[in-house]
């Protein structure tokens, strides 16, 4: 009788640039399962279910319309964009950068009970919520429908442009949470970072206020030192996409994506060296 018992080997020596694509394809189903229970478990045992990916970010919306475009006045250098339409083009894309930040930040430490004891490619693991929260995502789209509806805003005719910027943010999402898993599963301070960092990356962004304020005030050369921050071209790249008579930002753009490029790709060397060590220190 023939042994059929399946063996895998693992080579400890992965020569590959950056990732082993072979592995990563012959996992693709490992991977499905993990993002399908990560959307399931999120809304598991809710009353209002989906709901809350509409709720949360108008919620947000009306707080941020009347705090800063009521009581602080900021205009939103567009004639005719409503502030509510202004800032739900920001907090979308905005609400999925940092979910995903915070999730996959977390998420080596969260599952060190699996990964320690059966092997499949640990950078699934941070990658997993990156596809996750993009089911929130373009369901929070439908607020922004409802709200540009509200006020008889017709988006313009690059919204297709939206796409673009999206895959900034999500490739700066990715290199931050590949990034960030790795130093908080060696250095638990780093957990605590990572709420203390969002807040503050959430002022620095141009969410509450035009990107082109930062020109006004600070000129040119600091306007485009701010594109580094990769939400910068993202946020204001997604919001141009779908504004009337406005010109898309490419060079905040190809700057932010520049800066998001280099942020997986250091990200991915970083947790590639330090893979091997994930089991000692998780």
């Amino acid at each position: 009788m023939s042994d059929s018992r399946i063996v895998t080997v693992v080579d400890a020596k992965n020569k590959t640039f950056l990732f082993n694509f072979k592995e990563l394809i012959r996992y693709k189903d490992l991977f499905y399962y993990m993002v399908l229970r990560d959307v399931t478990v999120m809304y598991k045992q809710t009353v209002l279910g989906f709901l809350w990916a509409i709720l949360n970010p108008f919620f947000q919306v009306v707080v941020f319309s009347v705090v800063f475009g009521t009581i602080a006045g900021i205009k939103t250098g567009i004639d005719g964009l409503p502030y509510p339409v202004f800032s739900c083009l920001a907090i979308i894309p905005w609400n999925y950068f940092s979910s995903t930040f915070s999730a996959s930040s977390n998420s080596l430490v969260n599952t060190a009970g699996v990964f320690t004891k059966v092997y499949f490619p640990r950078l699934i693991i941070p990658m997993v919520p990156i596809f996750s929260k993009l089911v929130d995502f373009f369901i929070s789209l439908i607020i922004l429908v409802l709200v540009m509806g509200y006020y008889q805003y017709t988006p313009g005719s690059n919204w297709y442009l939206f796409l673009l910027p999206l895959l900034i943010i999500i490739l700066s999402s990715a290199g931050l949470g590949i990034w960030l898993s790795s130093l908080v599963l060696q250095y638990r301070d780093f957990r605590f970072a990572v709420n203390f960092l969002l807040p503050l990356l959430l002022y620095a962004a141009p969410v509450a206020f035009p990107a082109l304020k930062v020109k006004e005030k600070l000129g040119n050369t600091v306007y485009e030192l701010y594109a580094l921050y990769p939400m910068v071209g993202g946020i204001e790249g997604f919001r141009s996409s779908f504004v009337q008579n406005a010109d898309f930002p490419w060079t905040l753009v190809l700057i932010s994506g520049a800066s998001a490029l280099f942020i997986f790709i250091s990200g991915a060397f970083y947790f590639k060296k330090m893979e091997k060590h994930f089991a000692d220190v998780a």
